[in-house]
């Protein structure tokens, strides 16, 4: 390898570092972060996006905790519900089978049980007269997480599916009898 060749791989591999650790360097706020949340438009990206933004959300929750902030926490908590919420809508909008189009289904789902132990270890830390609101944030979470395993997973063996309601009966129909 002649002397400018070594050069040339030394001035790439320097540019390369450099122009990494000024990505490194950059550290998006929480603000940030929520802002281009909520100006993403694909479900899918939003669903990914959801990962880095809940986890701030997380750390702030966790510092408002800390510091005995509980309103502050339990209105991030909400905050972070919300955002799962948007992102479900998103996501069931661009690609209503999750069965067959998992992407972003399965990221927000894993994420959707973080933020349930989040609220789990919150409501053990936070006074009586704060948990209302969380144990409503934890129910919402619940029912989400519940809902995307039934997209994910539509057909569960064992699981007998329901009739179809007709002309708007509420109850199943009798079952036949057999001779």
């Amino acid at each position: 390898m002649g002397t400018a060749s070594r050069a040339l791989v030394l001035g790439c591999c320097f540019l390369l570092l450099l122009v990494s650790a000024r990505a490194v360097g950059r550290v998006e706020t929480l603000g940030e972060l929520q802002q281009k949340f909520d100006r993403e438009t694909d479900g899918v990206n939003k669903a990914k996006m959801l990962r880095r933004l809940g986890d701030a959300q997380f750390d702030r929750e966790r510092e408002a905790a800390k510091s005995g902030d509980y309103e502050t926490a339990g209105l991030v908590m909400e905050k972070y519900r919300d955002n799962v919420r948007a992102a479900i809508d998103a996501l069931k909008k661009a690609h209503p089978d999750a069965e067959r189009h998992p992407a972003g289904y399965k990221q927000l789902e894993m994420h959707i049980e973080t933020g349930i132990r989040e609220v789990n270890d919150l409501l053990v830390a936070v006074p009586e007269a704060y948990r209302p609101p969380l144990e409503i944030v934890k129910t919402d979470l619940l029912a989400m997480d519940n809902e995307m395993l039934r997209m994910l997973f539509p057909r569960r063996p064992g699981e007998k599916p329901l009739p179809p309601k007709a002309n708007g009966a509420s109850r199943p129909p009798a079952e036949e009898k057999k001779p």
